[in-house]
């Protein structure tokens, strides 16, 4: 199946939020629809996308005012990829964390991935079975990759910056 036929495939269903960008072969759609649009792909006999080849998370920093969490898929039975997008806002009123919807239901190599975008960027991935941080202690303030962070100057009584 066709980028564009997938497009055509995702609008019917979720509406004309969803958005081609042909020359990366990538679709942003709205982080609140992000878990259907991956399982419709996953599913979906034209096109199966079995295989969650990475998350990654980035954070647009504070006068844009948004992070993003990239999904690159690809199927093996078509030899075919795709990478799904979805911005929000990185402060959330009321909320610690901006929240995005899990996909570890969909993809197992999800749970690690959001795990990590978690750990360093500090999004929640809302339904996950495990959300807690994968390479940095458990008490660790902050989140290393965010635009804004601020080190720590000891860490338990030990100087971690210089």
């Amino acid at each position: 199946m066709k980028i564009s036929e997938i497009k055509i495939l995702l609008q019917t269903r979720f509406g004309e939020e969803v958005i081609l960008h042909e020359d990366h072969q990538c679709l942003t759609v709205p982080v609140n629809q992000v878990e259907e649009v991956c399982s419709l792909l996953h599913a979906n006999e034209g096109c199966y996308f079995d295989l969650l080849s990475c998350i990654t998370a980035l954070d647009n920093g504070s006068v844009k005012g948004t992070m993003e969490v990239i999904y690159n898929l690809y199927s093996i039975p078509f030899e075919d990829k795709i990478m799904i997008r979805v911005e929000f806002p990185r402060n959330v009123e009321g909320d610690d964390l901006p929240k995005v919807p899990t996909v570890s239901h969909i993809w197992r190599t999800a749970d690690w991935h959001e795990r990590e975008a978690f750990d360093l960027l500090g999004i929640e991935f809302t339904g996950h079975p495990d959300l807690r941080r994968i390479l940095l202690p458990e008490d660790w303030v902050g989140f290393p990759l965010r635009k804004d962070y601020q080190e720590q100057e000891y860490y338990h009584g030990i100087q971690v910056k210089y």
